[in-house]
């Protein structure tokens, strides 16, 4: 006696189950409503993914290139001293042994630069030409292991002449309408001592070094003077009033603040470049969640198109749902027919989202000098926003976020019209056929 063979079930997404659903994409005439909410549905996904794309690209390249300018031109540790009174009861937190301290702050693992620094801040004047300026007096030396001063965006003038004048940012010399050669004048209300008060130094300086450092609020205040000129200017004669420490790891700063107190002696306070730019950094971050959950809700909505065209095709469908029934497939091969369907418009929109958005952040430079161009110029005010030009810095992680975003919300919102199409009732799709 013979025993009966058994049926074999088909494994999921068999080659018919693909090829059903790529007939019910492919919609007919009659079906139009279909194929444009289809393509509806595609195009959003594909904005979506793009935007996201966009956004995080140009969050990422904001914060890196906050972080390096400020990294690559001021210091990632000042240190300096607690106020003490001296002999005619006036606070004083000058540093007179700085070459020493300087010395002990350098063999701190992990310290790559010490520099004695003297700061001041005065008026630079050229012709009737004004502008407030920050004095940074530093050796020549020092001044070379600055990496946005030794290497900046743009340099005019010799740095190696430094020693034998000035060097200032770009904006300082836009703003005074000058070029390297030129002489400038410092004016400090802070000079000379006299029987009737304190007068004003002026004295002039030659310019040997323009710099572009990145960042426009610094291109335009930042002045260094060789540190002997600057302690005599400022009368600070045989002292510093900081020393400007950087370091291997700039983001572990915090491990580095121990062993820099310790080798800095009594007295020492550090302001570290967190302290200083940390306020700005925690609204760039909440600032960057908030416009991630905004776009994820625009990833959400552009998904939500493909339940649209979902209902409607299996609303056209359901004689064929109710013939494939009788022939014999299952709950699951319908439920996955449909499933190809809205996941095949969310897998291509994602897919074409990611290639324009990595084209945005790779071509951006060019995009906008486009729109510059178009829009008549003035699009972009670094006076305004600090920096020269629109950063963005391509990740994969963030690429990788994106396309997991969207594809498991294009996914998931797939399975509700895909499972409703699976448990119709044969007979009540086709009673009326």
């Amino acid at each position: 006696m013979s025993t009966p063979s058994k049926t074999k079930t088909p494994m999921p997404f068999a080659r018919f189950e693909w090829m059903i659903a790529w007939r019910y994409l492919r919609a007919k005439r009659a079906e139009g409503g279909v194929s444009v909410m289809t393509w509806i549905s595609l195009i959003g996904i594909t904005l979506a993914v793009f935007a996201l794309i966009a956004t995080l690209s140009v969050r990422s390249g904001f914060r890196t290139d906050f972080v390096q300018t400020i990294l690559g031109t001021n210091a990632h540790v000042t240190v300096y001293k607690s106020a003490e009174v001296d002999e005619f009861g006036r606070l004083d937190r000058k540093i007179y042994d700085y070459d020493a301290m300087a010395e002990r702050l350098r063999g701190v693992d992990g310290v790559t630069r010490a520099a004695p620094l003297v700061r001041g801040q005065v008026m630079g004047n050229k012709g009737g030409r004004n502008a407030g300026v920050e004095i940074y007096g530093i050796t020549a030396a020092n001044l070379k292991t600055i990496p946005n001063v030794a290497n900046p965006e743009e340099a005019f003038g010799d740095i190696n002449r430094f020693a034998e004048g000035i060097a200032i940012g770009s904006g300082v010399a836009r703003e005074l309408g000058v070029s390297s050669g030129d002489r400038i004048k410092l004016i400090s209300p802070n000079g000379v001592k006299t029987a009737f008060g304190t007068s004003p130094r002026i004295k002039a300086f030659e310019v040997m070094y323009i710099f572009k450092a990145g960042r426009a609020d610094i291109d335009r205040t930042r002045v260094y003077m060789p540190l002997a000129q600057a302690q005599s200017f400022f009368n600070r004669e045989g002292a510093a009033d900081e020393i400007e420490v950087m370091v291997e790891q700039p983001e572990a700063i915090d491990d580095l603040q121990l062993a820099i107190l310790r080798a800095g002696g009594d007295r020492t306070q550090l302001w570290t470049w967190t302290d200083a730019s940390g306020g700005f950094l925690r609204a760039l971050e909440i600032e960057d969640n908030v416009m991630f959950i905004i776009l994820s809700i625009l990833v959400l909505v552009a998904a939500m198109n493909i339940v649209s065209g979902l209902i409607m095709l299996v609303k056209n469908k359901g004689r064929d749902i109710g013939i494939l029934r009788t022939m014999g497939l299952s709950e699951g091969s319908i439920l996955r027919i449909f499933f190809i369907c809205g996941a095949f418009t969310g897998l291509i929109g994602t897919a074409l989202g990611v290639i324009l958005g990595c084209l945005f952040a790779l071509y951006i430079d060019p995009i906008f000098s486009f729109v510059n161009a178009i829009a008549g110029g003035g699009v972009w005010d670094p006076e305004i926003r600090g920096l020269y030009r629109l950063p963005a810095e391509l990740r994969f992680e963030d690429v990788m976020t994106a396309v997991m975003l969207s594809l498991g919300l294009s996914f998931i919102v797939t399975i509700f019209p895909a499972r409703r199409a699976a448990r119709m009732n044969p007979v009540e799709a086709l009673r009326y056929e």
